[in-house]
């Protein structure tokens, strides 16, 4: 078998090329900074204690007692054993963030396009207009790693099916487990959904093919190995998947028993979200046009309207100094659409998007309809309850969509279709099979359509739109109908612009390809216009939102809590307790305090349940029994100050009475007026056998903590009696064990949310441990699957040589 380098010398340049631009984009963390993203800093705050704990022990806890008044860690980044193909990841990952993830979004749709058997110039232009989408770039800005992680792994997971379908079924095999064990990797089970819809659109294409060439056996051949290469790649992944399963069942997104709110009317009973959280951020459907015309809606909430803006004069009439009005205007609220919030157009290039329908008229077969029905799927879907018949369908019936949010979400798709299809237009430019005069019509309807489009919206924007904002009333009453009339000018002129740029570029492009059709222009040559044209139109919009000014250094991102004068003084206190935090943000008090505050989209759904109820409204009763001994609060003044609740009921208690209910809404509204410092209350099918409905509780019985961890918990109890102890932790029911005297019991659920545990008279040590079997059974299941990869692999690799040297000696 012989080597040749100068085949793979492409590739290479090319991957070294990818490594410079994305270090490029990124250039500050060459100096060390980091960008400032904010789901990252709630992150961090959540994730303190167990970083701390891993930091001093060496030892992964997978209980947090910071947030939320407890929950396990596994949606906080929590690191299991014989994760293998975690370090894989690791390893591609290895610039500095969030060039990595670039990186990714570049090398992994480069290699589809190889698949596909794209020239290595085409997939390094198409890698670029994937991976400087701008939503895919915002994503990074704001501090959606993991979503940005699962999308990075798509068009990999999809060169991985497609080479089992062209019949290279060992290494299509190898590389869909790898890739698809990958994208399990990012933990963002939203994006891997969405994937799933873009491989049944695949899979229906390939079969439709399959029908019409007879090739059946072949199709169904292919559909088991990547069966078996899917179930590897969950088995490589197993101890997250089998903790995230078990713990979403206990999770905001899981069905909740309660069937009444807290105001008392009734409840919509659902198995996963409810429809208004799903749909909050639908898609407007006129902003599709976003796509194509970056600022078509206005751009995003926040857009640097500079000086020279009406809205920069009308905060100076309303009496604004000149700073006041020049920061007003550098985010000033020019999104127009329908959603609560936008942080930046959904963007993916006029060019891109010419390109795309020049290619509707060129490519034929199963790849079009494939990339066609994927983008035009998505797009339907994230319309929300714009489209509502067909979002309520899917919510209904279409098993697991009701457990995510944020529709819009499923735009990913799309962003991944209309380029590979755009590049898939200059593909066929550039083959012998069309004729010129069949590219040249397509050249023709592409650019009628879309320059025809921005020119029909440059005439006629003001007959067609009104510029005006779902906030706009809000602005009217608060600040006159002058500033509305101000933000409608200035939304009307980034409308201008951004169209007749995007008009100015679909002629640029146009222009390329009718030069390159006369022979006044070489291949290469309209494949370096384009690139440039790709990068001046993505990049140019991408640096609006996320530039060099997002950085700061790496220590302000590391550690960007720092603890205020009250922190410090509730540090001063040692003692186990919870504070709640009502100034704050969500996660600052994680970072320092055990509290019951926090930041995740899947905290416990019963700890949220009373959250919504009680903790939210200052409810002291339901406060004392969650031990919180410190509130956070704010003067008159707006000064902060620490309010100490002596009234908190402490770790543990001993309680008089059990009462018994039959219902999860009887036992959340008895929270209310339930006496917890003697009475404890509980529903009937979380009952022990070991428990009686009155306890006797002397003067001289008692429950003390003596040692705190975050997944360990020590107590004496000293009572003359049989008794029943309510322990002000979070319940959860999977991996707390317990101990009285070392011997393993069973404790139950009580008041809706904390721990119970009937103890024997006497002296006795209890012990809370949680080691959750879920992690144990995982860890084989992956060390398993791994060592099984890895013999395949190995034995796929001989394979291929063995053949190859054959294939070589009878030449």
């Amino acid at each position: 078998m012989t080597f040749s380098f100068k085949k793979i010398l492409p590739h290479v340049l090319v991957l070294i090329g990818f490594v410079i631009v994305s270090l490029a984009y990124f250039s500050p963390v060459l100096q060390g900074k980091a960008i400032y993203q904010n789901d990252i800093v709630q992150y961090i705050g959540m994730s303190k204690q167990q970083t701390d704990f891993k930091a001093t022990t060496g030892e992964e806890t997978y209980w947090t007692n910071s947030a939320f008044g407890g929950m396990p860690t596994y949606q906080l980044g929590a690191r299991y054993p014989h994760n293998y193909i975690k370090k894989l990841d690791l390893a591609l990952r290895f610039l500095p963030r969030p060039a990595d993830y670039l990186f990714l979004y570049l090398i992994s749709f480069y290699a589809l396009l190889l698949v596909l058997k794209v020239d290595f110039k085409l997939a390094a232009l198409g890698a670029l207009a994937f991976g400087f989408s701008t939503y895919l770039i915002i994503i990074l800005g704001v501090g959606h790693n993991s979503k940005a992680h699962a999308i990075a792994y798509m068009p990999l997971v999809l060169a991985g099916i497609l080479l089992v379908f062209q019949k290279k079924y060992i290494g299509g095999f190898l590389l869909t487990t790898i890739a698809m064990g990958l994208e399990l990797v990012s933990n963002h089970f939203q994006m891997t959904y969405y994937l799933m819809f873009l491989v049944v659109i695949l899979g229906v294409a390939y079969l439709i093919d399959a029908v019409k060439k007879k090739i059946l056996p072949h199709f169904f051949k292919s559909v088991a190995i990547l069966v078996g290469a899917v179930v590897l790649s969950v088995a490589l992944n197993a101890t997250n998947i089998l903790a995230t399963q078990e713990y979403v069942k206990e999770s905001k997104r899981g069905k909740s028993e309660l069937t009444i709110n807290g105001d008392g009317s009734p409840k919509a009973v659902t198995s996963g979200l409810s429809k208004d959280y799903i749909t909050q951020f639908s898609y407007g459907i006129a902003e599709t046009f976003n796509l194509f015309i970056p600022r078509f809606m206005g751009g995003g909430n926040g857009e640097n309207v500079g000086k020279d803006s009406a809205t920069y004069e009308a905060v100076r009439k309303l009496g604004a100094s000149t700073t006041e009005a020049a920061e007003f205007a550098l985010s000033a609220p020019m999104y127009w659409g329908d959603q609560p919030i936008v942080e930046a157009p959904a963007y993916i290039g006029a060019v891109v998007v010419f390109l795309f329908v020049f290619a509707l008229f060129l490519v034929k077969g199963r790849l079009k309809w494939w990339l066609v029905g994927g983008a035009i799927f998505s797009l339907l879907l994230s319309y929300g309850k714009n489209l509502g018949f067909l979002t309520d369908f899917f919510i209904d019936y279409v098993p697991l969509y009701n457990k995510f949010r944020a529709v819009t979400s499923i735009q990913v798709i799309l962003e991944l279709c209309v380029p590979a299809l755009a590049i898939f237009g200059l593909v066929r430019l550039f083959n012998n099979f069309e004729k010129d005069e069949e590219k040249l019509k397509a050249l023709k309807y592409a650019t009628a359509i879309t320059g025809g489009l921005a020119l029909l919206f440059l005439l006629l924007k003001s007959t067609l739109f009104d510029f005006v904002g779902v906030n706009d009333g809000y602005y009217r009453q608060n600040y006159g109908p002058v500033f509305v009339d101000a933000l409608k000018t200035d939304r009307k002129s980034l409308f201008t612009q951004d169209t007749l740029r995007s008009f100015i570029l679909v002629l640029l492009a146009a222009a390329g390809i009718f030069y390159y059709l006369k022979n006044k222009l070489k291949e290469r040559w309209l494949i370096a216009v384009f690139a440039v044209l790709i990068l001046f139109d993505l990049v140019g919009v991408d640096r609006r939102y996320v530039n060099n000014d997002d950085f700061v250094s790496s220590i302000a991102m590391s550690k960007p809590f720092n603890a205020n004068p009250i922190d410090n003084e509730i540090l001063k206190d040692k003692s186990h307790f919870r504070v709640f935090d009502l100034v704050s943000g969500p996660s600052k008090p994680s970072y320092f305090h055990n509290s019951l505050n926090g930041y995740n989209a899947a905290e416990l759904r019963r700890y949220s349940e009373v959250f919504e109820w009680y903790v939210s409204k200052n409810n002291m009763n339901v406060l004392n029994m969650l031990n919180t001994k410190y509130i956070i609060a704010q003067d008159q003044e707006g000064k902060m100050f620490p309010y100490k609740n002596d009234e908190a009921n402490g770790n543990a208690w001993f309680v008089e009475t059990l009462i018994k209910v039959d219902s999860a809404n009887e036992e959340i509204k008895l929270l209310d007026s339930l006496s917890n410092k003697k009475e404890a209350v509980y529903t009937a099918k979380n009952a022990l056998t070991n428990i009686k409905a009155n306890y006797v509780v002397d003067s001289l019985a008692k429950i003390e903590i003596k040692q705190v961890t975050p997944n360990y918990l020590k107590y004496e109890s000293t009572n003359t009696n049989d008794g029943f102890a309510v322990f002000s932790e979070v319940y959860y029911p999977h991996g707390w064990k317990t101990f009285i005297d070392g011997k393993q019991v069973e404790h139950m659920r009580v008041d809706y949310v904390l721990r119970g545990l009937a103890i024997p008279a006497g002296t006795h040590t209890i012990e809370f441990k949680f080691d959750p079997d879920v992690v144990k059974t995982g860890s084989n299941i992956t060390l398993a699957s791994s060592i099984l990869l890895a013999v395949l692999l190995l034995g796929g690799l001989f394979y291929q040589f063995k053949t190859r040297n054959l294939l070589e000696t009878n030449e």
